[in-house]
């Protein structure tokens, strides 16, 4: 194993913002935490009722979309391939959704844990393994995959 699947490390928001192209109101992490290079870490995503999906889904009953806690895997993902690679120059790019499962609702309030396993790496592309937790229950799960590929 080398330094960098052993060591534990986190990016915070300037970090993240560094490598992602993704802004407000498309950045569905805050920080990542217990990086263990590309082989593991866990986004974090403050669930707040000003958000903006919220106005729509639903009035009244605001729950949090399950295909944007399927993007917040997916960059959790993305920030820990790039960070692998050094960061620059380079674009990542989302390619597969598989076994994807909405177990319970996430709503204003709550926090989510992407707790990201790295499945496989294949030449410029990473294949994970998502949990979606929300006080250390399951609420969603998905097999991702992305490419990196020159800027």
């Amino acid at each position: 194993m080398n330094e960098t699947t052993t060591s534990i490390d986190t990016a915070g928001i300037q970090k993240i913002l560094s490598v992602l192209p993704h802004r407000y109101p498309f950045l569905l992490i805050d920080k990542i935490v217990d990086i263990r290079g590309d082989e593991f870490g866990i986004g974090i995503k403050n669930v707040t009722a000003n958000e903006p999906q919220f106005m729509g889904h639903f009035p009244g009953n605001p729950i949090m979309p399950g295909v944007l806690m399927i993007e917040g895997m997916a960059q959790t993902g993305g920030v820990m391939a790039l960070t692998s690679v050094g960061g620059t120059g380079k674009l990542v790019f989302f390619m597969t959704i598989d076994k994807a499962k909405f177990r319970k609702p996430v709503t204003p309030g709550d926090r989510i844990e992407y707790h990201m396993t790295k499945i496989a790496k294949k030449r410029n592309i990473w294949f994970y393994r998502g949990e979606a937790k929300v006080d250390g229950k399951l609420v969603a799960e998905a097999e991702l995959s992305a490419m990196l590929a020159d800027a």
